[in-house]
């Protein structure tokens, strides 16, 4: 299989079209997946869900047998695998004198402000985990 990964880190905004372009981080992995059970399935589900949300699984429902079987883990080993990066302002001294606004405009992604689920304001409710707030 093939997995692609890109991270868009800001928009290039040159004096032309052709020029412009985008600051990113893209890695390209190549390699044969297993499919993951047991175990090992659920040990997956454990570490994605703790590195999205350190410290939240323990707190969680436990997950039910459909679910887990409903859910698809792959692993796929890191052999054979490629990193490209972008960054930096446009590359048009030729156009230099046009007459037009020139550089780029980073972009960052940044966690709002958590948003409490309608029904649980009834409900006393344990206080916000910290990792998310």
């Amino acid at each position: 299989m093939c997995l692609t990964i890109t991270h868009l880190d800001g928009l290039v905004l040159a004096r032309s079209a052709f020029e412009s372009s985008m600051n990113y981080r893209c890695l390209v992995i190549l390699g044969t997946a297993q499919v993951l059970a047991g175990a090992q399935k659920e040990d997956a589900l454990r570490t994605i869900s703790e590195h999205l949300t350190p410290g939240r699984w323990d707190s969680l429902r436990p997950m039910r047998t459909k679910e887990v079987a409903a859910t698809s883990v792959l692993a796929l080993p890191l052999v054979e695998f490629s990193v490209k990066t972008r960054q930096g302002g446009p590359d048009d001294p030729e156009d230099a004198d046009w007459p037009i606004w020139a550089g780029h405009l980073p972009i960052r992604a940044s966690a709002g402000t958590a948003v409490p689920e309608p029904g649980s304001a009834d409900r006393a409710l344990p206080a916000l985990p910290g990792a998310l707030r």
